[in-house]
């Protein structure tokens, strides 16, 4: 079983790809030997997940969106012309608990048959997430809120990578955090 150590950004690589230095000293001569030590496990593919930072004061209490699955569906509540109150996904047909508040009618967009989402943008100002933009990987966007505030821009730092979830903090009234998951599926 391949063993893994800490390498110096801390992520994990297998024993059996670990390079050692073997020293020997015969009188002031230093012989360095570098053996890669082998133990016939494949090496394990790296974890292709990226997070971006939270936006706004983050208030209230922690929510996250994680479920199983694919996201299929987004719905969004907005308060009157100001500012988000809810927020809920679908993953393969199933809606997750909306986040804050589901009070009035969503704007809600459905994920056709291979699309995902590839970018989150929008806007927070006074404690609240103004302004969401979810766009597609077929140049599809639902866009929900007031153009008010300080912009935010999420998307994946890798290749094929898809949103997976959001999470972040509310207050009751509306969305005060976000923070978007990336992940090849």
């Amino acid at each position: 079983m391949a063993m893994p150590f800490p390498d110096a950004v801390g992520l994990n690589i297998p024993l059996h790809m670990m390079v050692t230095s073997l020293v020997s000293e015969s009188g002031n001569t230093v012989t360095r030997t570098f053996v890669v030590c082998t133990v016939g496990m494949a090496m394990s593919l790296p974890n292709y997940y990226s997070y971006s930072m939270a936006v706004g004061d983050g208030s209230g209490t922690e929510y996250s969106t994680a479920y199983d699955g694919r996201i299929t569906g987004i719905r969004v509540w907005e308060h009157s012309n100001v500012y988000i109150r809810g927020i809920q996904l679908r993953y393969d047909g199933n809606w997750t608990t909306p986040v804050c508040t589901s009070n009035g009618s969503p704007l809600e967009m459905t994920l056709r048959d291979n699309e995902t989402i590839i970018q989150v943008s929008g806007k927070y100002s006074s404690g609240y997430i103004y302004e969401f933009t979810f766009v597609t990987s077929r140049g599809r966007f639902l866009k929900v809120g007031q153009p008010s505030g300080t912009s935010f821009n999420f998307y994946p730092t890798h290749d094929r990578s898809e949103l997976r979830f959001l999470s972040g903090r509310q207050n009751g009234n509306g969305i005060t955090s976000i923070g978007a998951h990336w992940a090849v599926y």
